[in-house]
C-alpha cells in the first residue's frame, strides 16, 4: 500500500454500530480487492486512510482496519476477541510454559456457516504482496457460476444472522476488539441501558487505560493522522461511552478532526414505554455531549423521528427493505456513510476532516443531517443532466437523520458526493446545432453539471461537491434489497449529502419539548445510573441553545 496517507482511526461503539461497521468494512474489503487487481485502474479512494499494514509472526504482510470497537459480552458469537491472523494465545502459553497444562473450555457458540467458511479459508499472497483470505463463494468480484450439479454460493440469510460478526468478512487486528464484560448483550438483566452507565464505563481505570493503550498503538504508527471517526449507538448506554470517548480524544488529540456518526436502529413501537423513554434520554444526552467534544455530529437513522412520537420508516423508491431487521437498516446506512465520507478519503485533492467539519459547522452548527439516493436513478441512454432535471425542484435525496422531510427548510452549507456514473454519461451528448433543453445540458464536464445543479437548487449556499466514477459495491453479504425481478446487482451509483439545515431547529426543539413532559420520578432507574436532576436541566438548556443555532432567520455570511 502506498505511503503518505492522511490516516483516520475509527472507533465503533455499540451493537448496532457493529452492524453498520460490518457492512462498512465488507465494502472497504471489496473495494480493496478490486484496487489491488492488476486489471483494475488505480482507485479514486485511498485505502491507507482506513487500513494499516502489519506482519504476522510468520512474516506474512497483513492489511487490517485501523479500528477500535467496543461491544458487550456475548456479542461476538464465535468470533475470537484476538482475531484470527496472529498466533493463538493458548499456543503462546504452551511455548512459554514447559510444564503440564490443564485446559478448561467454555461451551462454544455455534458458528454461523458463512463465518465458518470465511475463517477456514486459506491465506494467500495477492499481487501486491499482501496476505489476504482466499475469496469465498460470492465474495470479491463476480459471483461464481452455478449449475445443477454445483452447490449454491453460501450467502448469509436474515434468519442466520444474530449478531454483526455473523456476516463480517474482514480479519481484524488483535488490538481492535475491546469487550465490556460487566454488561450482557443478550437477556433482560445486566444490560447497558442508560447514558450514565456508559459514561461510567470509561471512568473505570480498566477500560479507560485499555482504550488509551489501543489509541496510542494506532496513533503512534500514523505518519499524518487527520482525525477520528466515531460510529456510536445513540439509543442505549453506548451514547455515554461515545460521549466519554469523544471527550478523551478531544483532550489528548486537540487539533485533530473528530466526526461522530450517531446511529439509531429502525422505527420503534409505542408499547415499549421504558425502552422508548430511555431511547429519548440517551439520544438527547448523547447528541448534546457528543456535540460538545466533536468537530461534527450526524445522527443516522431510517426512523422518521428522534423523539417519542413514532414515525414510519423512510422510503426508498428503488429499495425493498425490512425496517425491523438491523441487517437491512445497517446496510443502507453504511452505503450512505461510505459515500458521504468520500471527501476525506480521496487519493487526489482530499478534503481534511477538519476542513469538512469547519465548512459545515460554522456559527455553532456542529450537528448536520445526512441524505442519500440509493441507488441513483440513471436509465439506459440517459445523461446526468437528464436525470437531475427529473427531480425538478425537489430535494434529490432521502433524509437519513430522522429530522423530517427537507422540503421547505433552509440549507446553510452542504457537502455532496455523486458516485458510480460512467464518464460517458456525465454530460449531454447533443447533436451539434441542437439547443440545450437546460443550462445543465450546456455544461462541458460532469463536475460542472453537479456544481451548477446544486447552485440552482440552493442559491447562495456554501456547497462542496465531488463526482466519482467508483460505484458502491453490493456483493454478498450485502442483503438483496433490490427488485426480485432484476438481474444480479454487483454495484450501484449513490448520491449522498451532508447538510447543515434549518430542519434541525424543529427536531432539537421537539426533543427538548418531549423531555420537559417527562416525570423523571417515574424513571428513577435512569437517574440512578449516574445522571442528576441538574444534569437534565442543563441538558434542556443546551438543547434549546443548539436548536436556536438552526433558526431559519439566521443570516448567511456572503
Amino acid at each position: 500500500m502506498a505511503g503518505g496517507a492522511r490516516e483516520v482511526l475509527t472507533l465503533q461503539l455499540g451493537h448496532f454500530a457493529g452492524f453498520v461497521g460490518a457492512h462498512w468494512w465488507n465494502q472497504q474489503d471489496a473495494a480493496l480487492g478490486r484496487a489491488t487487481d492488476a486489471k483494475e485502474s488505480p482507485g479514486e479512494l485511498c485505502p491507507d486512510v482506513l487500513y494499516r499494514t502489519g506482519r504476522t509472526l510468520h512474516g506474512q504482510d497483513t492489511c487490517t482496519p485501523r479500528l477500535i470497537l467496543m461491544d458487550l459480552k456475548g456479542s461476538l458469537s464465535s468470533l475470537k476477541e484476538e482475531g484470527g491472523l496472529y498466533r493463538d494465545k493458548q499456543l503462546d502459553a504452551a511455548i512459554a510454559w514447559q510444564g503440564k497444562l490443564t485446559t478448561h473450555k467454555e461451551e462454544l457458540c455455534p458458528k454461523n456457516p458463512y463465518l465458518q467458511d470465511f475463517l477456514s479459508a486459506e491465506g494467500v499472497l495477492s499481487s501486491d504482496g499482501v496476505w489476504r483470505v482466499k475469496s469465498i463463494p460470492n465474495g470479491k468480484g463476480s459471483p461464481p457460476l452455478t449449475t445443477a450439479t454445483t452447490p449454491k454460493p453460501l450467502i448469509p440469510t436474515e434468519a442466520s444472522i444474530r449478531v454483526w460478526s455473523d456476516f463480517l468478512r474482514v480479519h481484524l487486528h488483535p488490538r481492535s476488539i475491546c469487550m465490556i464484560q460487566k454488561y450482557n448483550h443478550d437477556g433482560e438483566a445486566g444490560r447497558l441501558e442508560a447514558f450514565g452507565q456508559g459514561e461510567s464505563v470509561l471512568k473505570e481505570p480498566k477500560y479507560q487505560e485499555e482504550l488509551e493503550d489501543r489509541l496510542h498503538f494506532y496513533v503512534e504508527e500514523c505518519d499524518y493522522l487527520q482525525g477520528f471517526q466515531i460510529l456510536c449507538d445513540l439509543h442505549d448506554g453506548f451514547s455515554g461511552v461515545g460521549a466519554k470517548a469523544a471527550e478523551l480524544l478531544q483532550d489528548e488529540y486537540s487539533g485533530q478532526g473528530i466526526i461522530t456518526w450517531g446511529l439509531l436502529p429502525g422505527p420503534y413501537h409505542r408499547g415499549e414505554a421504558q425502552r422508548n423513554i430511555y431511547r429519548l434520554l440517551n439520544t438527547a444526552f448523547g447528541l448534546v455531549h457528543l456535540t460538545a467534544h466533536s468537530s461534527l455530529v450526524c445522527p443516522l437513522s431510517l426512523g422518521g423521528s428522534l423523539g417519542l412520537r413514532p414515525e414510519p420508516p423512510v422510503n426508498f423508491p428503488y429499495l425493498h427493505y425490512d425496517a425491523t431487521l438491523p441487517f437491512h437498516c445497517s446496510a443502507i446506512l453504511a452505503t450512505a456513510l461510505d459515500t458521504v465520507t468520500v471527501p476525506y478519503r480521496l487519493c487526489s485533492s482530499p478534503v481534511s476532516m477538519v476542513h469538512l467539519a469547519d465548512m459545515l459547522s460554522f456559527c455553532g452548527k456542529k450537528v448536520v443531517t445526512a441524505g442519500a439516493t440509493i441507488p441513483f436513478p440513471l436509465a439506459p441512454g440517459q445523461s446526468l443532466p437528464d436525470s437531475l432535471m427529473q427531480f425538478g425542484g425537489a430535494t434529490p435525496w432521502t433524509p437519513l437523520s430522522a429530522c423530517g422531510e427537507p422540503s421547505g427548510t433552509r440549507c446553510f452549507a452542504q457537502s455532496v458526493v455523486l458516485r458510480g456514473i460512467d464518464r460517458a454519461c456525465h454530460t449531454s451528448q447533443l447533436t451539434p446545432g441542437t439547443p440545450p433543453p437546460s443550462s445543465l445540458h450546456a455544461c462541458t464536464t460532469g463536475e460542472e453539471v453537479l456544481a451548477q445543479y446544486l447552485q440552482q437548487q440552493q442559491p447562495r449556499v456554501m456547497s462542496s461537491s465531488h463526482l466519482l466514477l467508483t460505484p458502491y459495491r453490493v456483493a454478498p453479504p450485502y442483503p438483496h434489497l433490490f427488485s426480485s425481478c432484476s438481474p444480479q446487482v454487483e454495484s450501484i451509483p449513490v448520491f449522498g449529502a451532508l447538510c447543515s439545515s434549518s430542519s434541525l431547529h424543529q427536531t432539537l426543539e421537539a426533543l427538548a419539548r418531549d423531555l420537559t413532559k417527562l416525570d423523571l420520578r417515574r424513571w428513577a432507574s435512569f437517574m440512578d445510573a449516574g445522571v442528576e436532576h441538574d444534569d437534565v436541566a442543563e441538558l434542556l438548556q443546551e438543547l434549546q441553545s443548539l436548536a436556536q443555532c438552526y433558526h431559519a432567520g439566521d443570516s448567511l455570511v456572503d
